[in-house]
């Protein structure tokens, strides 16, 4: 009786290990690949270039440049999820960080939350860091512009059809007068049968 206790979990285990089978597959990041019909890395890419292509182009930043003879300087700020899925706005942010910092036409710095940890950083290396490599304080590069923006999503569904539709809104703000000086959106729709 044992024995067959013995065998009937050893062919158990085999079985569900045998049953999960798995195979996988590298392939190129840039390749898109939509399994779910949820908003993906493809999606943020994206928008991210599109959306700062749009930014770049309208007549704010050639304003601040022909005033001031230098680029401006924009946060990234907060991009807001409304819509009904979790989407990483963090990695939204970096894909437009990017895509602004490799136009070469504005400067980028953190955020708030960033910025605290470079705090921390420069106060630890006063007094652990040698004098002629330590980072000086009253050194920052003030920000000219913030971008915010939300990301919103609605179902269409009928039976094993549905349409998602994602709407990113964003807004680039002078930090100094609290004026837009440019707002932009872009949709994706997907059209999902089951």
């Amino acid at each position: 009786m044992r024995q067959n206790v013995g065998t009937f979990a050893l062919l158990l285990v085999m079985v569900i290990f045998g049953a999960c089978n798995r195979s996988v597959t590298r392939v190129d990041p840039n390749q898109t690949i939509d399994l779910s019909g949820r908003w993906n890395d493809t999606d943020s890419k994206l928008v991210a270039k599109e959306m700062i292509e749009d930014v770049l182009k309208r007549p704010w930043r050639e304003n601040f440049y022909r005033a001031n003879q230098k680029n401006p300087v924009v946060i990234v700020g907060m991009i807001t999820n409304k819509s009904h899925e979790h989407i990483d706005a963090d990695i939204f942010i970096k894909d437009m960080e990017k895509e602004f910092i490799n136009s070469g036409m504005v400067r980028v710095v953190d955020n708030g939350e960033f910025r605290e940890k470079l705090r921390v950083e420069r106060a630890q290396q006063q007094d652990f860091a040698s004098p002629e490599t330590q980072a000086k304080w009253g050194r920052e590069l003030g920000a000219n512009y913030m971008l915010f923006g939300t990301v919103n999503s609605q179902i269409d569904e009928l039976g094993k059809k549905k349409v998602v539709n994602y709407k990113v809104n964003l807004w680039l703000t002078d930090l100094e007068t609290s004026e837009k000086v440019w707002l932009g959106d872009k949709e994706i729709k997907k059209y999902i049968v089951n």
